[in-house]
């Protein structure tokens, strides 16, 4: 698909800020990998490498008031929207100190401080959540925006043209924000869908929508600020099909078959970091000394959540029946 020209960069500050976000999620994915291969995190990992400038561009648009629901390859959005990476690292290590007590893990990041409302790990299981939050600030009289995260193998799922529905039905201040990834797992979409212009699927709901390069941090940023301010302006739900690209498998144990090493390489050229790199430096906001200078920000960042993380204590014993809803008694 052929996109519109990229956006022309913002200030320099700004412009910084966006590189910063995507190194800083690039940088602490790439650390994840690590302790993960060293048996410091365990469970499922899924890894938002390539895939930087969709949570990047996006989630700054969003008020501190509006609501966040994302899927289980959520660190990326949880960092950018304000969570702590140390406390997410935690997290991930299963501490206590994590953002959930450390009971969540990589798939259940959630921050009430931030309105980060997961980290779901069903697929699309948090597009019905997300119209819950809408339909609540709507019910509510609250200036809130609620955004949900989502791949494109939600969109075979019947959740999703059920929140679609109601969301148009109801006329709800949801922004759907689909990143297709082009695999559902290990499964093209060009095999799945009888429609591969997912933001069609939206329009049939009447739902004004549109596809964005995923991979331009810029043109997600514009997308993004255009479809909010329509939300918030009582236009309704919106929906964004992000068409971006992630450079690692599915998760840490895929063996990634289902394509090939020279679609990812030509991919990698599209690398949303170097290509907002490139422009900056172009227009004379970045050399290598400012590189420098970020890397090592990021780096400082990263090393501090692995040692906040490493510090940690495990919860006791004691605790594990905290938060449980009911207790369970013998019946004889």
């Amino acid at each position: 698909m052929t996109f519109p020209p990229s956006p022309s960069l913002p200030d320099e500050s700004d412009a910084r800020a966006l590189l910063r976000s995507m190194l800083l999620i690039r940088r602490f994915e790439e650390k994840c990998a690590e302790l993960y291969t060293q048996e410091k995190i365990r469970g499922f990992l899924h890894l938002y490498i390539g895939e930087e400038a969709v949570a990047a561009g996006s989630l700054p648009v969003l008020q501190p008031q509006d609501s966040v629901v994302a899927t289980y390859r959520e660190h990326g959005q949880a960092l950018v929207r304000g969570v702590p990476a140390t406390t997410i690292m935690a997290e991930m290590y299963g501490k206590q100190e994590g953002c959930a007590r450390g009971r969540g893990g990589s798939m259940h990041i959630f921050d009430a401080e931030t309105r980060f409302f997961g980290g779901n790990a069903i697929v699309a299981g948090g597009l019905p959540l997300a119209v819950g939050l809408a339909l609540a600030a709507r019910m509510q009289g609250e200036d809130r925006v609620t955004a949900c995260y989502f791949g494109d193998g939600a969109v075979a799922e019947g959740e999703f043209h059920e929140a679609m529905n109601l969301a148009a039905l109801w006329d709800l201040p949801v922004l759907f924000c689909c990143e297709n990834n082009l695999y559902a797992m290990g499964t093209a979409v060009t095999i799945a869908h009888a429609e591969t212009d997912l933001a069609l699927r939206a329009t049939s709901y009447g739902i004004p929508a549109w596809a964005v390069d995923g991979m331009d941090v810029l043109a997600v940023a514009a997308a993004t600020r255009r479809a909010v301010q329509s939300v918030r302006a009582g236009g309704g739900p919106h929906f964004l099909e992000f068409r971006t690209y992630r450079f690692r498998p599915h998760s840490m144990f895929d063996p990634e078959l289902y394509r090939s090493k020279e679609e990812v390489a030509e991919w990698k050229k599209r690398d949303p970091i170097p290509l907002l790199a490139a422009r900056m430096r172009e227009a004379g906001m970045l050399d290598d000394e400012g590189m420098e200078a970020l890397e090592s920000e990021v780096a400082d960042e990263v090393d501090e959540a692995v040692t906040f993380a490493e510090e940690g204590s495990w919860e006791p014993v004691e605790e594990l029946t905290r938060f449980v809803y009911s207790e369970t008694e013998e019946v004889s």
